[in-house]
């Protein structure tokens, strides 16, 4: 599926300009609206992030010349727009980053979700259930009861329905929920899924495989393996824990990396290791990853390399 950047930028600069009170170019404004609807869409996500941002941004100090704002249920619409001078680049980057890349409307009008590395973000649906999505990741809402993982990890929680269950595509696999907490990780053609609760049909048109509680497949290489699996360690990320089981030093480096935030880079794909990572012990100290996993950790550029001793 393809993405519209431009549209995204497009919508936050108008949403930003109309807040002014000095805003004028209406016509203008209601041509972009009315060329596309995917600008409409876009444009309403992005005031929707706006205005739960304003008693955030209320809370900061203005400068000293400046008086502080009025209680954030005051602010007039124009309040952040007035403001942006005082709010300093960092602030402001952030600002842009969280409501552009957090949500946007594909041109199907697809709600999609994406997350940063080492952040994560809980998705709530009409029907009750919810998505945790783990950092690195992009989800795609295709409708009330339907997704598909493009990248990166999520937990699943679904409300189940037999008459309209809950089907999600991760990768070329389908998944349909049976009542179900479930967890699966997509990294390039690599598919894992675990089950806590309920159970999963794995590519019900195809191997249909069922996973019961406690039960997990990995797909590599077009063929899936069957493995038991602690519930308690299902979707163990949201708690800071990331487990690994005959993982690659490249994987591992690529799963510390979508974690954490920090960067990890490996070039060993021979040497596999499993076994359990604290994320804030590796956050706080890279070269912690040394005796946990018995590697040797370098530090290279503004990451960090992982190899074997």
């Amino acid at each position: 599926m393809t993405t519209h950047p431009p549209i995204r930028d497009a919508a936050l600069d108008w949403a930003m300009a109309t807040r002014a009170p000095d805003f004028a170019d209406w016509d203008g404004f209601t041509a972009w609206l009315e060329a596309d609807p995917a600008h409409a869409q876009a444009y309403d996500a992005v005031q929707a992030a706006l205005e739960e941002a304003d008693p955030v941004l209320s809370a900061i100090s203005a400068p000293e010349h400046e008086a502080a704002p009025e209680p954030a249920n005051d602010n007039p619409p124009g309040w952040l727009a007035g403001r942006r001078a005082w709010l300093g680049g960092a602030l402001a980057a952030s600002l842009v980053a969280a409501v552009t890349s957090v949500l946007w409307y594909a041109p199907g009008g697809e709600q999609m979700f994406r997350t940063a590395p080492g952040e994560t973000r809980l998705i709530a649906l009409d029907d009750g259930s919810t998505v945790e999505l783990a950092g690195g990741s992009t989800l795609a809402l295709e409708g009330a009861r339907a997704a598909r993982l493009e990248a990166g990890q999520a937990l699943f929680t679904i409300r189940h329905d037999a008459a309209d269950p809950f089907v999600l595509d991760a990768g070329a696999t389908r998944l349909v929920d049976a009542g179900t907490v479930f967890d699966v990780r997509l990294s390039g053609p690599t598919l894992d899924v675990a089950v806590a609760e309920g159970a999963v049909i794995v590519d019900p048109e195809g191997k249909a495989i069922r996973l019961d509680p406690g039960e997990r497949a990995v797909r590599e290489g077009g063929r899936y393996r069957i493995a038991a699996v602690d519930g308690a360690a299902v979707g163990e990320w949201r708690r800071g824990r990331i487990s690994f089981d005959g993982a690659s030093l490249a994987e591992i480096a690529a799963e510390l990396t979508r974690a954490t935030g920090r960067r990890f880079a490996s070039t060993d794909t021979a040497t596999r290791l499993s076994g359990s990572i604290a994320l804030d012990a590796v956050r706080a100290d890279p070269a912690a990853l040394e005796p946990l996993l018995g590697v040797r950790i370098t530090r290279s550029g503004d990451g960090w390399t992982i190899a074997a001793q």
